[in-house]
């Protein structure tokens, strides 16, 4: 039996879900989050309307789908984290990347929590329509003060206190554990969200233009799929909505039990989520309708179809203007918080799993060490006058680079330098009712890694020659490329570092077997090679 360096702790046996649909109901909240509302609409309107659907669904199934199955395959043959299970899976070279993913987790949980804060805190004006009749001025002047760019002291009290209320409910849940805590979070809120929603959208449908926002949205530009450019934005948007490819859901997988089925509730997962981007869509894009309808203009027109402008301008305006307006604020923002938790938890999930298997920590010191240095420099960063542009930065870098990159490296190596994909074939069909063929393996092994540096590549370009949204090159060296600085350090630092614990005596199941002559070689005890 292999053993690990360094002294010795016994954990207890792994947690796991309680069943089936504590897994689907938690998959599901950490899928749906704030780009599902507030960057769907906008992509898919830019994107050819209607006609982006036909790319969209076709990224779905040939790349979202697959890669979730290929996290689920790892995380539950290998038990563990993302850096434990990728370390059984190809040793230390692999370890580095589940800390690479780790340590994006880590970033994204910084500025991720400031959003939900945000939304908690809109939640609140809502009733009374704080934001008076410049909502603009009111995000940027009274609420954020934001500032230029740089690195400030002066912290914004409307931030900072919703902002540490998020931090001590995130944590709160995250040390209660997987069943107690993340399992009964998204039982309770999801269905909240999903109802909120949806009287949402019921009550955008009877608002006065809301069918020219959905002509807007569904009108069907066909001519646009003959642009590259729409194709890569379907992928792009079914990459980033299913929590794919940065330890997630390999984490998720890792607490179900031995004979748990994996792809059928991967569909579940993968088509509930689509289906709810579709429903955002919906919503956004019948009020998009109302206000246009009130300013006499085209929707196109408008300013702040996606993300923060989307969500903290031009909802506020069109709420000021509408019959019933703070109540439907305060579904709007009640449900951007709901979805943006849901989806944080899970975030940190992968992050406090990776520590308490490294440093043999039991779940309560490794949430509340780790999520109490998270929680210090996302105060830091995120809720001083200049925490806006930190943020904007930031999860550009994280995200467009981070996040795909790591996508790209995951399907190379594990596909054609370790050449695991029969395996990992192998064992989604021996526990799934869905079962997955050699059309797969190649998705994931060739149109993945393909579209996806592409991708990457593309975006670094861009970003070294045309700089970013026009901020200071020195502020994208530090913010931007420093970031990506950063994830790199810590994944070679926490590789190198010695393992402190012990997991369980580890053998991957099912017995996998190459042929019927030569059984395939079974993955070290407890972590692998030293």
């Amino acid at each position: 039996m292999a053993r690990w360096r360094g002294a010795a702790v016994r954990r207890p046996p792994r947690e796991q879900w309680s069943g089936q649909v504590g897994f689907i109901l938690s998959a599901i909240g950490s899928a749906v989050g704030l780009g599902n509302i507030w960057r769907f609409p906008g992509v898919a309107y830019e994107n050819g309307g209607g006609a982006f659907l036909i790319p969209y669904i076709v990224a779905l199934l040939t790349a979202g789908i697959p890669i979730l199955f290929l996290d689920y395959a790892i995380g539950h043959r290998f038990r563990g984290s993302a850096p434990l299970s990728l370390r059984r899976l190809g040793g230390k070279p692999l370890e580095a990347l589940g800390w690479f993913q780790v340590a994006i987790a880590f970033v994204i949980s910084l500025y991720y929590t400031a959003v939900v804060a945000w939304a908690l805190s809109y939640f609140l004006f809502s009733f009374d329509l704080r934001w008076g009749d410049d909502p603009a001025g009111f995000l940027q002047g009274d609420y954020l003060q934001v500032s230029d760019p740089g690195i400030s002291m002066q912290f914004v009290p409307g931030v900072l206190i919703p902002l540490v209320l998020v931090w001590i409910l995130t944590l709160a849940v995250l040390s209660a554990g997987v069943a107690k805590g993340l399992e009964r979070a998204n039982v309770v809120f999801l269905p909240l969200l999903v109802v909120a929603f949806l009287v949402l959208v019921v009550r955008a449908l009877f608002l006065e233009g809301a069918g020219v926002g959905l002509n807007a949205l569904f009108t069907p530009d066909f001519a646009a799929l003959a642009d590259p450019n729409v194709w890569l934005a379907a992928y792009s948007q079914i990459f980033f909505s299913l929590s794919i490819a940065f330890g997630i859901m390999i984490t998720y997988a890792s607490y179900r039990q031995r004979r748990a089925n994996l792809t059928g509730p991967g569909l579940v997962v993968a088509f509930a989520n689509s289906s709810f981007e579709i429903l955002a869509g919906i919503g956004v894009f019948a009020t998009l309708g109302f206000f246009a309808v009130q300013q006499g203009v085209a929707v196109g027109e408008l300013e702040g179809l996606t993300g923060v402008g989307l969500s903290f301008v031009t909802f506020p305006a069109i709420v000021s203007q509408m019959p019933g307006g703070p109540l439907f604020g305060a579904l709007f923002f009640g449900s951007l918080t709901l979805a943006g938790f849901t989806s944080l938890i899970s975030v940190l999930q992968v992050v406090s799993a990776g520590v308490q298997e490294k440093f043999g920590l039991s779940r309560v010191k490794a949430t509340l060490g780790i999520g109490g240095i998270a929680a210090v420099l996302s105060v830091l960063l995120f809720s001083t006058t200049t925490g806006l542009l930190a943020l904007d930065v930031v999860d550009n870098w994280a995200n467009n680079i981070g996040i795909v990159a790591s996508a790209v490296l995951t399907t190379v190596l594990v596909i054609w330098v370790l050449r695991k994909g029969p395996e990992l074939q192998y064992h989604l069909n021996a526990v799934s009712t869905f079962r997955v063929g050699r059309a797969w393996v190649l998705l994931v092994g060739v149109l993945v890694p393909v579209l996806l540096g592409y991708m990457v590549l593309s975006r670094v370009v861009t970003l070294l020659v045309e700089g970013y949204a026009g901020y200071p090159a020195g502020y994208l060296g530090v913010f931007g490329w420093g970031t990506i600085g950063l994830i790199l350090a810590a994944a070679v630092v926490l590789t190198v570092l010695p393992w402190r614990s012990h997991t369980e005596p580890f053998t991957a199941w099912p017995p996998y077997v190459r042929d019927s002559r030569s059984p395939a070689r079974s993955p070290e005890p407890e972590g692998g090679r030293r």
